[in-house]
């Protein structure tokens, strides 16, 4: 039987990706919901070529104009959360993938999971700002989440058949990003064209300048908390620069299972679909022969701190993990847009951190509203330091 699919963050990388796999397999998949953020242009691609019943962008004037250019399709467009709550809950839709860039994907995969929809996860903001309240919702609802991460694609693989108590640790791949061997000296004078060219994965503009940082590696630790039920200490990181290894777990034998794989990220997303099946994917086999060596080595703390910063949230659990991804998201937002420094980032971070006092956190109304004190915190912070 065929898959019902909706995509939340249908423009972005990942959801230009599934789309592609999607049409490479339609008498596995088909296309019931599109969710964009401003990309009008591509978005009327997709609704042309897939002919979902419900597409939604952010923007309501864009929405508006993308009605005119649609006329003569049966879908429905919509706009805003709302629009993208619905694509979530479109009653025939067995899977819903979450790809959209930051907190803005949580209450539409909540959604979702409250509607009994399954998920493929590429947002992994959702389960570092709402872990406890998602994975509670998804056991309720027995809903399953499988990530798109490669990392925890990779971990996901490597448990496949064993005791997850049989787990000693979960050991995260990172490739170390563009600065892995810079001082702190000479990240003092990065540029934005320099933290833009990741050396080995093509990714969004925001993800791509957390590699930089390597908060994306902070974040995708807590994240690896919540799927796999593991705590922090459990969870370690290496840097891995060829980005062949996407992630291993360890058991309590000795024993090292890992994943390997060209770095492409076709290879999670359609594991994610297809789960718990493979697709027979076109993709270039991994050469072993022609790798040369494969390194490992320890992550650097001092000189990347978003990974300090994330583990102390993590450990911390509550609100802290809210305030960690807020004010990151806020301040890379600034470096975009050439308003702060590559360091600033890591700066803001720490002082909205200084500034908040964690505290439980129980309800969505609760995450959402913690979000928003640190996004203001971290604009005040960068204002007051320009």
């Amino acid at each position: 039987m065929k898959k019902n699919i909706s995509i939340l963050g249908s423009t972005g990388s990942v959801g230009r990706n599934t789309l592609e796999i999607i049409e490479n397999f339609p008498e596995s998949f088909q296309v019931w919901g599109l969710a964009a953020h401003k990309n009008i242009d591509l978005l009327e691609k997709q609704i042309k070529k897939f002919k979902p019943r419900i597409a939604s962008l952010s923007d309501p004037a864009l929405a508006g104009q993308l009605k005119e250019r649609c006329r003569g399709y049966d879908v429905e467009i919509l706009s805003g959360e709302a629009g993208a709550v619905r694509v979530a809950t479109i009653p025939e839709v067995d899977l819903v993938v979450s790809a959209m860039v930051g907190a803005a994907g949580l209450i539409p995969t909540f959604a979702a999971i409250s509607h009994g929809k399954d998920i493929a996860l590429a947002n992994k903001e959702t389960l570092v700002t709402a872990g406890e309240i998602i994975t509670h919702e998804a056991r309720r609802k027995d809903v399953r989440i499988v990530p798109v991460d490669s990392e925890h694609s990779a971990i996901l693989q490597a448990m496949q058949g064993h005791d997850p108590s049989t787990v000693k640790c979960l050991i995260l791949t990172a490739s170390g990003g563009p600065f892995k061997n810079h001082s702190l000296s000479e990240l003092q004078n990065v540029t934005l064209e320099e933290a833009l060219q990741h050396p080995t994965w093509n990714m969004g503009q925001k993800i791509t300048i957390d590699s930089a940082t390597l908060m994306n590696k902070g974040l995708e630790v807590i994240e690896a908390r919540w799927l796999f039920d593991i705590p922090l200490s459990r969870i370690k990181i290496v840097i891995h620069p060829q980005s062949i290894v996407h992630s291993m777990v360890e058991y309590i034998d000795g024993s090292i299972i890992a994943q390997l794989g060209i770095p492409d990220m076709k290879i999670p997303i359609s594991y994610a679909l297809a789960y718990p099946e493979r697709l027979p994917l076109n993709l270039p086999s991994l050469e072993l022969t022609k790798l040369g060596n494969l390194s490992f080595q320890e992550p650097d703390f001092d000189r990347f701190p978003c990974l300090r910063y994330a583990y102390q949230a993590g450990e911390e659990g509550g609100s802290l993990p809210i305030v960690v991804n807020a004010s990151n998201e806020v301040a890379v937002e600034f470096f975009l847009k050439r308003k702060i420094r590559f360091m600033d980032i890591q700066t803001t971070i720490g002082r909205v951190m200084e500034e908040h006092t964690p505290r439980k956190v129980s309800a969505i109304e609760e995450v959402l509203e913690i979000d928003q004190w640190a996004r203001r915190a971290a604009e005040k912070v960068i204002n007051h330091e320009r």
